[in-house]
């Protein structure tokens, strides 16, 4: 193996939790040095967006596939609805003197690591320019970091659809890590899957898609972006630019011309960024993963999936719009114990997991499926308790049975879909299991599944590269994204578990090796509500911006 895959295991295994010991972590949390969840570059133009209420749109169901929303244009509108719906502030809550923000895009802690750029060439009523803004969520307002000139826009898109626009986005390491240490790298990368999926789903609902311009590297990605290159603690470091455009075209163009981007990189930024923290504590392990994870510009050796196209999910009631669903969601804190789903909706909601060409939000992302559903069944009807696994490529089923305990069933559930590849690998019940091994939470007994998202790993680092392991926890964050949605779909609400016993979920699989690890847990429930919070809107009355 390389040194840099070497290292990309080594800071994998050092961020394990174990039953006896967890990640090395702050210990106590200081208060005092609590990052600020919002980064501003002062002395940059300020563009207001438009704010809109959120009871028109799409169905969920119809918006969910490609080709079924009329594709809207590009205008002021439709780019602050773009924002609006997906990273923009959804509710404040209060607690006595205290008050925080929620946000449409979820984030671990509710820390937000992620911040977005945009790049667009001229949009009426908005720029009337190419520039490269960084969206304020707060304001929901743009911050103009640099104008350029509109020969180097048409170059720069010359590749891509008419009225594309490009989403970037970027970590800030720190604010995971302020919370959670060394185990913080992840959770960023959790985050950024979210995000990508929560703006393929904003995009959905103006028929529009994105795609991961996966053929760039970092270096490159952050010349765009106007990232320093610095290694200071706050530092944004780059994730990934999307191609957002119309479904009414194809296209399958994964990068933008060399010499634009160094064009690009020449801008004259303007602002400068918001000191988040009077103190910080360092964390060497995560600028070891980011440097080691960092991707070069080249080519990316996907081979597309050789599985057919899912079957299309039981149909859910066509008046749930999806930008109810996109901005009522909320992470459950506690589940209730008692509330069930019907085998229905289940098999509804394991369908939708499923990857597809034309099916948000999987069509954003270039590589086959790499993920794979480890679940624990407490209360679906006519689905008896127990262990199951979900293959999300039936054709790396062999090769999981392989690995796999010997012991188990591989039983398809009776009423399955045929088009499901579900099958039991162990019956009863594991409510206590999913508790332990998710760090001794309730809330992974107390729901109506929990999940355990387990990746094909050192074939796909050893196949693509050690960067690929940042997209191994992308494509875990789409899944989540995709699964909050769905629980709202059905009345009941989702959230993330990042604390899991790691080698702990490998041993009761029989796994003996790195071939697959799990790398995030999830769970799906009737959620307890907290009475004593309050909740409030996130920005004044919804409607045009005011130019102040």
């Amino acid at each position: 193996m390389s040194d840099k895959l070497d290292k990309v295991i080594a800071c994998h295994e050092a961020t394990k939790h174990h039953y006896h010991a967890y990640a090395p972590g702050p210990g106590m949390l200081d208060w005092a040095s609590q990052p600020d969840p919002f980064r501003r570059y002062a002395g940059t133009e300020l563009l207001h967006l438009d704010k809109y209420p959120f009871t028109d749109g799409p169905s969920y169901e119809q918006a969910l596939i490609e080709g079924r929303v009329e594709p809207a244009t590009l205008t002021r509108e439709t780019v602050s609805r773009l924002l609006y719906d997906s990273m923009a502030l959804s509710a404040w809550k209060q607690a006595g003197g205290n008050r925080w923000a929620l946000r449409v895009n979820p984030s671990s802690g509710n820390l937000h690591p992620t911040e977005v750029y945009v790049i667009s060439g001229p949009v009426a009523g908005l720029l009337d320019v190419p520039a490269v803004c960084h969206y304020a969520p707060k304001l929901h307002a743009l911050e103009v970091r640099a104008r350029f000139a509109i020969e180097t826009w048409r170059d720069l898109v010359a590749g891509l659809p008419p009225q594309t626009i490009i989403i970037g986005l970027s970590s800030i390491y720190w604010r995971e890590a302020w919370k959670y240490g060394a185990r913080a790298f992840r959770y960023c990368q959790h985050d950024a899957g979210h995000a990508i999926a929560a703006v393929g789903f904003a995009a959905a609902a103006l028929g529009w898609k994105t795609m991961l311009l996966d053929d760039l590297g970092d270096e490159a990605i952050a010349g765009m972006l106007g990232l320093p290159r610095g290694h200071e603690p706050e530092a944004e470091r780059p994730e990934c630019l999307l191609a957002v455009y119309s479904q009414a075209h194809a296209c399958d163009v994964r990068t933008l011309p060399h010499a634009t981007m160094t064009v690009m990189a020449g801008n004259e930024w303007h602002g400068t960024p918001n000191v988040l923290s009077p103190s910080h504590r360092p964390w060497p392990i995560i600028d070891e993963a980011d440097a080691a994870t960092r991707k070069p510009d080249t080519v990316t050796p996907y081979i597309g999936s050789t599985s057919p196209e899912p079957v299309e999910p039981a149909p859910i009631d066509a008046t749930v719009l999806l930008r109810r669903l996109i901005h009522q969601r909320r992470s459950a804190v506690a589940m209730d114990g008692h509330t069930g789903l019907l085998a229905t909706g289940f098999y509804s909601m394991l369908s939708r997991c499923l990857p597809g060409m034309k099916r948000f939000p999987f069509n954003a992302l270039p590589w086959p499926p790499v993920v794979h559903l480890l679940l624990f069944v407490h209360r679906v009807q006519d689905v008896p308790p127990g262990l199951y696994l979900l293959v999300r490529d039936p054709a790396q089923a062999k090769d999981l049975q392989e690995k796999f305990d010997k012991e188990f069933e591989w039983a398809r559930p009776d009423g399955c879909p045929e088009d499901l590849s579900l099958y039991r690998l162990a019956g009863g019940d594991c409510r206590k299991l999913a508790e332990r091994v998710s760090c001794h939470q309730e809330i992974a007994a107390d729901g109506v599944f929990a999940v355990g998202m387990l990746a094909g790993f050192e074939s796909p680092l050893k196949t693509c590269g050690p960067w690929f392991y940042r997209r191994l926890y992308w494509e875990c964050g789409v899944i989540g994204q995709l699964l909050y949605l769905e629980a709202e779909a059905y009345g009941i609400q989702a959230t993330g578990i990042g604390c899991f016993f790691d080698d702990p979920v490998h041993e009761l699989l029989g796994l003996r090796d790195r071939s697959y690890q799990s790398l995030y847990h999830f769970t799906v429930g009737g959620a307890v509500i907290d009475t004593r919070l309050t909740m409030q809107p996130p920005y004044p009355d919804p409607g045009p911006a005011q130019d102040t």
